[in-house]
């Protein structure tokens, strides 16, 4: 399994636009699918690199959880129902989502409270505009994606020096750590904030309940 992904992503960053276009796609169909989109973002560091990987995992993320995000609202509704009906937590968040709007939905972003991919499909069920919903997923996803590419990209590059690749100099990978302690820093100074700020606006007694 890990060696036929490595091998796709492998395809898609040699393959050029089109490669681009059919990795984004099956980050799409992982979102829908209720797939871990982990892997694929740090998978798209270690075959793009920082800045088109970060790019078409953003642009792949968004796009897949507007489509779970229709498909619990339209076409999946009594099924997602009944796969919440017995979590509180989102009973909370719903409750929160339709006094507040876009703006719970950044703050479960930016700090999840539920499995992103269900998360997806369980807010077709709220009061929040398709939208303000997705704009606040792409906002909100930012740090963690940012984060988890910075990560693929950084073993990506040592990969290809141990394959004979030209070797970073020790003033570059030292630079290379530092940024990424940096961002694992801001990413938890924002999930930490966003999870205050959530808490704040989600009762205490709706989130137990």
């Amino acid at each position: 399994m890990k060696a036929s992904l490595a091998s796709a992503l492998a395809w898609t960053a040699a393959a050029g636009p089109a490669g681009w276009a059919a990795f984004v796609g099956l980050y799409v169909l992982a979102c829908v699918a209720l797939l871990p989109g982990s892997v694929l973002t740090l998978g798209a560091g270690a075959a793009f690199g920082l800045w088109r990987g970060f790019f078409l995992v953003s642009v792949g993320s968004t796009l897949g959880a507007w489509a779970s995000f229709m498909t619990g609202r339209h076409l999946l509704r009594g099924w997602v129902s009944r796969r919440l009906e017995n979590i509180p937590a989102f009973a909370a968040v719903a409750g929160a989502v339709g006094h507040e709007g876009w703006k719970v939905v950044l703050l479960t972003r930016l700090s999840p409270v539920l499995p992103f991919s269900l998360l997806n499909y369980a807010y077709g069920l709220t009061s929040v505009g398709a939208g303000e919903y997705t704009l606040a997923s792409w906002i909100g996803m930012m740090p963690g994606t940012f984060l988890f590419v910075y990560l693929g990209a950084a073993a990506g590059e040592a990969a290809r020096a141990g394959a004979g690749a030209r070797a970073r100099t020790p003033a570059e990978w030292a630079l290379y750590a530092a940024g990424l302690v940096a961002t694992a820093v801001a990413a938890w100074l924002v999930g930490h904030t966003a999870k205050r700020a959530l808490s704040a606006k989600v009762p205490k007694n709706q989130k137990e309940g």
